[in-house]
């Protein structure tokens, strides 16, 4: 009996303490998960659904595949261009001119790589394109469409807005035979800094425009685009191709002829997210990819609320998705893909040219251009 009512005692006293610690449990749990649901609550970032039913179903097939581009791959640039964002080749002087993240516009010569610096636009240039009038036209996230010339001494503001609307990032950029300069807007509420929020908002704030050198005109051709980005006109010159990130596709825009003025799909389930293109002079646009999809990504874009939530980790600098895969992707005329290099290790690759028998890939991040013999 002694024995026995010890036992009980003891257990008795024990129960209080028991009770303290489920409820510091219940307290620490309940109080971070209320915290979250109140600041996911007050949080006035609110994204849509973006409207993913309008993709192709059939997945794309490619013929020649390199899953492992790094293999074998040199880096030109000895670290001194760094971010180059796009890629403009002069065959004449065998030179590349890129678009670097620290403003500077420069030179890279293919016969000894070696770098020298063009000018800098005291912004973030992006895409490029030799003019025909031995000038560059760049367009500037935050500068806006420039037009530099070749030697770096006069640096002039062609336009940085359209419609009342400034420009928030000036994207791709390419020019017509006559001269009419064809570019994007990506986004004309968010700017560079914050371009991931567009595509966490899911709605369309890009802008597809033109700038005619003669009159000084900038029209807005096409609106409500979901992160307008790359920008190439045909060979022939009937139409230009511009893509969209955020819908993985690329539509063209009739410049000549009976369908002048309309808009049609060019290529659209991409195996990732469309940045720049280019023209290659032989048959082929070379298309960056500058990530490849995922599960996070496909589920974010069906459900609104997984975007609301990565963008209050974005504001408190937390990284959701890693955005690896990217990757460069050649299509033919028509839109067929026709090969596709890339690598699980490469982030934020946003164009890719073929010179010879080589590829140039440019990319947001890396102090170096990807060179890969296709040999």
């Amino acid at each position: 009996m002694a024995d026995s009512s010890s036992e009980s005692i003891s257990n008795s006293g024990n129960q209080p303490g028991k009770r303290s610690w489920t409820f510091t449990l219940v307290l620490s749990t309940m109080v971070p998960f209320l915290a979250a649901m109140v600041v996911y609550q007050l949080d006035s970032f609110d994204p849509v659904p973006i409207p993913i039913h309008q993709l192709g179903q059939a997945p794309m097939v490619v013929s020649l595949r390199n899953d492992h581009m790094l293999q074998g791959a040199e880096f030109v640039g000895g670290g001194k261009v760094q971010g180059p964002e796009d890629i403009a080749y002069d065959p004449e002087s065998r030179v590349i001119y890129t678009s670097c993240e620290d403003g500077w516009i420069k030179r890279v010569r293919l016969n000894d790589s070696a770098v020298e610096n063009l000018v800098n636009t005291h912004g973030r240039p992006l895409g490029l394109v030799l003019g025909h009038h031995d000038e560059v036209i760049v367009a500037d996230a935050y500068k806006g469409l420039l037009n530099i010339s070749r030697d770096g001494e006069v640096v002039e503001l062609l336009t940085d807005e359209a419609d009342g609307l400034k420009f928030k990032i000036t994207d791709g950029v390419d020019i017509a035979d006559n001269g009419v300069i064809y570019f994007t807007d990506a986004s004309y509420k968010y700017d560079l800094h914050d371009h991931f929020l567009d595509f966490l908002e899911g709605k369309p704030h890009g802008r597809f425009m033109s700038f005619d050198p003669v009159t000084r005109k900038t029209s807005v051709l096409v609106s409500d685009l979901y992160f307008a980005n790359g920008v190439a006109v045909s060979p022939r010159q009937d139409f230009v191709i511009f893509c969209e990130s955020i819908m993985r596709w690329c539509k063209k825009y009739y410049i000549q002829g009976n369908k002048q003025g309309q808009v049609e799909m060019f290529l659209d389930n991409l195996p990732g997210f469309p940045d720049n293109i280019r023209y290659d002079g032989d048959g082929h646009y070379w298309i960056g990819l500058a990530a490849g999809t995922s599960v996070t990504v496909d589920l974010s874009f069906k459900y609104p609320f997984i975007r609301k939530l990565m963008a209050i980790m974005e504001k408190y600098g937390v990284r959701v998705t890693s955005g690896k895969n990217a990757g460069v992707l050649a299509v033919d005329l028509e839109g067929k893909p026709v090969s596709y290099y890339h690598d699980h290790k490469l982030s934020a690759v946003t164009g890719g040219l073929k010179i010879g028998n080589c590829l140039y890939c440019a990319s947001l991040i890396y102090p170096h251009i990807i060179k890969l013999n296709l040999d």
